[in-house]
């Protein structure tokens, strides 16, 4: 790790870990100040609560299913460089929408930036892990590679928390600097020509399903992109669940709801580092199935946990206060274990996706496997919705999750059967 660590003083890289680093950041301050703020601020109805928790979620989704094919085609065909500070420049306007929409308490503007925040992400996703290869010695792209995964998930992590700490007019002036400094980082990374001459197609749906066909074919990539996209529904779900769960269930303040999204980070980075130590650098699934089955296990003690719960205080817990009842240290423990379960299921999976398919073709086919992933995700927010309308309680409804671990892990297996 100790050479990897040294790409953060050269140029060829840091002006690009950076600025992925505010990128995600900005994403999950922005997401989560606007989540909680409507939450706590604007509805007082658990169902609601869950619907706009769950339309928020599929908001930012949708960019992924619907731009992910042509974000993969102008990555592999034009200056990733140029487009990325296209994509920063971008960020800032659609940073000023979304903090006009919170000053002035404007659901449907708040959302619109959301859904220009998911088509931002779209674009710059692929772009990331494609230019990692032009700027990288051979022998320094998986080094590069695991410094942008952690950059990421610190970055996540950071924005999590601040979303739910800050006040949410603190929170909107704040994203439009972190995007303004991204934009100045971006102006620093190396020019990055595409090395084939690609022709866009702009119809996004024929070139999306199109890219998915081209992608699918390949057995191993098929079971890997389905396994990760049944596991990303999971997420969804638990994103839609977790704000209305944290203040109707846990009678406690964002947060609470903050920190229970803060484990989630730091249990996938853990989560990673436990089964690239397992496997030794191999690219394997034959934890996956194990790892998916584990926090299926860990999300049944989560509900027993949830179940009954009383409150601490009258009104809403803060964190200490929070932490000062006795089974406070058991859900924090289910947590943990689903997201460092979860890490050591969805880590291994992703080394199918850069190993199996030609250099060139690298971003396309993260493309492939967001197009899909996003569909699913959609698809588990949509359906935890529909299933808390229908009665069903907040704590009930983990079942759901449950029930999908075993489609993850079926998916994983036949794609650890299918390596060997």
């Amino acid at each position: 790790m100790i050479p990897s660590i040294s790409l953060l003083g050269a140029r060829r890289f840091l002006p690009l870990f950076v600025t992925q680093f505010l990128g995600a950041f900005n994403d999950n301050l922005f997401k989560n100040a606007l989540i909680f703020f409507v939450t706590y601020s604007v509805y007082n109805d658990v169902g609601a609560e869950t619907t706009f928790s769950a339309v928020a979620t599929g908001i930012f989704i949708l960019p992924f299913f619907l731009f992910s094919a042509l974000a993969g085609e102008l990555a592999d065909s034009h200056d990733k460089a140029a487009i990325m500070r296209t994509i920063k420049w971008a960020e800032i306007g659609i940073m000023i929408v979304g903090a006009t929409g919170i000053f002035l308490e404007l659901t449907w503007v708040m959302l619109l930036a959301l859904f220009a925040m998911g088509v931002h992400s779209t674009f710059f996703g692929p772009i990331k892990y494609a230019v990692l290869p032009q700027h990288l010695a051979k022998e320094e792209v998986l080094g590069g590679t695991g410094l942008v995964e952690a950059g990421t998930y610190v970055a996540i992590l950071a924005g999590t928390i601040a979303g739910g700490l800050l006040h949410p007019h603190h929170a909107a002036i704040a994203v439009i600097g972190v995007a303004v400094i991204g934009m100045l980082a971006a102006r620093a990374i190396p020019p990055a020509p595409p090395s084939v001459a690609i022709k866009i197609d702009w119809n996004v749906l024929r070139s999306s399903i199109r890219l998915v066909r081209a992608t699918m074919h390949v057995r191993r990539l098929f079971l890997a992109i389905v396994a990760i996209s049944v596991f990303w529904s999971i997420a969804a779900m638990i994103a839609v669940l977790f704000p209305p769960l944290v203040k109707n269930v846990y009678f406690a303040e964002p947060s609470v709801a903050s920190s229970f999204l803060a484990v989630f980070s730091i249990g996938i980075a853990i989560g990673s580092v436990i089964i690239n130590r397992l496997l030794k650098g191999e690219v394997s699934a034959r934890y996956a199935p194990a790892s998916v089955l584990a926090m299926g296990g860990f999300l049944i003690d989560f509900w027993f946990t949830s179940r009954g719960w009383a409150p601490v205080v009258p009104g809403l817990a803060d964190l200490p206060t929070f932490l000062r009842d006795p089974g406070a240290i058991r859900v924090f423990f289910d947590l943990a274990g689903i997201s460092i379960t979860g890490g050591m299921f969805v880590v291994p999976l992703y080394a199918f996706l850069t190993t199996i398919v030609d250099q060139s073709q690298t971003a396309r086919t993260v493309a492939a496997n967001n197009i899909v992933n996003s569909g699913a995700m959609v698809i588990g927010s949509v359906g935890i919705l529909g299933v808390t309308n229908l009665g069903i309680e907040l704590v009930n409804a983990l079942w759901v999750l449950v029930a999908t671990a075993t489609v993850s892990a079926y998916a994983a297996w036949r794609l650890h059967q299918a390596c060997d």
